[in-house]
């Protein structure tokens, strides 16, 4: 038996916050939470690790170009540096052939138990052109048997797949959600009432809210209307300053019930790394600061870790840090429906946490109680 202690400062268990607690461990499931006192404490905040549903690479590694397990081990590695205990790899539109790959991959590592990789997220193919984003055009389509069958693998841990409701019909939605699939709206040029009709078929979130999606106007609401509009869907949100405004963000903080929202990083290659560009399908992508665009200068996904988006939430956005930590750890657990075993610091759960100092900066990220900075 491996037994551990930590004992902090503070403590965010996923719900509220606690001050001068240890908490310990037996091979790997926290197995006691108690006070102790402040003079055994170090000056650090202990929270869950957290949960990113959005992430095509990282550490140099992106999943649709070398879709291995040892890429999935690079990318957790690089992310697990900025607190992320747990993700799901996302394929990029792409080929049949790149997809069944990439789904091969995540097999392999969902049957390994490899640490942090929850299942996959495909975002695509079956999107709007209009608003294809960086996402080939020729390999948008729509929902066929091949695809059908893949989504249907039970080898793939949690399956999520962002599709645009103007690309697939609401019984193709219900086929999906039949087949165990998270089914998420994004991509999309989608007219309201089709976006509505879309989630009474059994779509249940949007994927990177105000982005690659049609908009809020007076007579019209487009995706982003309904998205916030609805009490009962999860939006994800990439914050970093360039994909959405602030003011944007604090109105959709504002519009969606306290749960509904999730930080994701839609994170690339170069995250963890000094890359400046990296090849995309035909072209490539470059970066500048904490942004990347394609050689059109559309933005190409981003540079963003979890950390980083937590403390943008703080500071620029004025969430609590509670709350902010909630929206990147228990409220993702709850949208992919593992909260009864991610997402909080209590009896019972998996020791996957993460170490903060006072300025929100990851001191080391646990899996299962094991270091993984």
């Amino acid at each position: 038996m491996q037994q551990q202690q930590w004992s902090v400062a503070r403590l965010f268990d996923g719900e509220q916050w606690h001050s001068s607690v240890r908490v310990s461990v037996l091979d790997g499931v926290i197995s006691r939470i108690e006070p102790c006192a402040p003079a055994e404490c170090s000056d650090l905040t202990l929270a869950p690790g957290f949960i990113d549903v959005q992430v095509n690479g990282g550490g140099g590694a992106l999943f649709n170009t070398a879709p291995t397990i040892d890429s999935l081990r690079t990318m957790l590695k690089a992310h697990a540096g900025f607190g992320t205990t747990a993700m799901l790899p996302t394929v990029i539109t792409d080929s049949v052939e790149t997809m069944q790959r990439c789904a091969d991959a995540i097999a392999a590592a969902v049957a390994a138990s490899e640490p942090g990789i929850l299942g996959v997220h495909f975002e695509g193919p079956h999107l709007s052109v209009p608003k294809r984003g960086v996402h080939p055009t020729e390999h948008i389509r729509g929902l066929s048997a091949e695809e059908l069958a893949l989504y249907g693998r039970t080898d793939l841990g949690i399956k999520l797949v962002t599709v645009a409701p103007e690309n697939v019909t609401p019984d193709q939605i219900r086929q999906l959600v039949a087949l165990n699939v998270i089914v998420c709206l994004g991509h999309s040029n989608a007219d309201g009432a089709t976006v509505e009709t879309a989630l009474a078929a059994g779509a249940t979130g949007f994927t990177h809210l105000y982005n690659a999606m049609s908009p809020l106007t007076s007579r019209e609401p487009g995706m982003v209307g309904v998205a916030l509009a609805d009490r009962n869907s999860w939006c994800g949100i990439i914050f970093d300053g360039h994909h959405v405004h602030p003011v944007a963000a604090k109105l959709a903080l504002a519009a969606k019930p306290r749960g509904k929202m999730l930080i994701v990083t839609d994170a690339m290659s170069p995250v963890g790394t000094s890359d400046t560009e990296f090849p995309f399908f035909t072209g490539k992508v470059t970066r500048e600061g904490n942004k990347l665009t394609n050689d059109a200068g559309s933005l190409a996904g981003s540079v963003l870790d979890m950390a980083g988006a937590v403390q943008y939430a703080v500071t620029e956005l004025g969430v609590e840090q509670g709350e902010a930590l909630r929206m990147a750890s228990l409220y993702p657990a709850e949208f992919l429906g593992i909260s009864e075993r991610a997402g909080r610091i209590t009896i019972g759960y998996r020791a996957d946490f993460v170490l903060l100092d006072a300025q929100g900066v990851v001191q080391q990220c646990f899996i299962a109680g094991q270091a993984l900075k």
